[in-house]
């Protein structure tokens, strides 16, 4: 499973870190699927994460509808965006988060 493979990576500091937040400060469900960890709430999917050679990608799945202030997002995909990330940012993460935790109650 990914996961396994996201907890033994060398990035596996800033998984956990992530992880944190997702659970802690916002409540999401982690259900951990053979290729991917996807977070939710009782609206739906918010995002997924994992490691990748650089850090962690964390997928928004309604990434199209979130503002990108910091210029932090990527892909090109009808609704999901891409924040990848090296080291931890706190203030930039919650950022994005909490505008996918947003757009997910508002049912876009």
């Amino acid at each position: 499973m990914q996961f396994e493979i996201d907890i033994t990576s060398e990035h596996k500091i800033l998984f956990y870190s992530v992880r944190e937040v997702l659970l802690e400060n916002y409540g999401l469900n982690e259900i951990q699927k053979s290729r991917i960890t996807t977070y939710s709430d009782n609206n739906g999917g918010i995002c997924h994460m994992r490691t990748m050679k650089h850090g962690i990608d964390l997928g928004f799945l309604k990434g199209i509808h979130m503002e990108d202030k910091y210029g932090l997002l990527s892909g090109s995909g009808k609704l999901m965006r891409i924040l990848s990330m090296s080291k931890l940012n706190i203030t930039e993460m919650k950022y994005y988060v909490d505008q996918a935790v947003a757009i997910n109650s508002s049912k876009k």
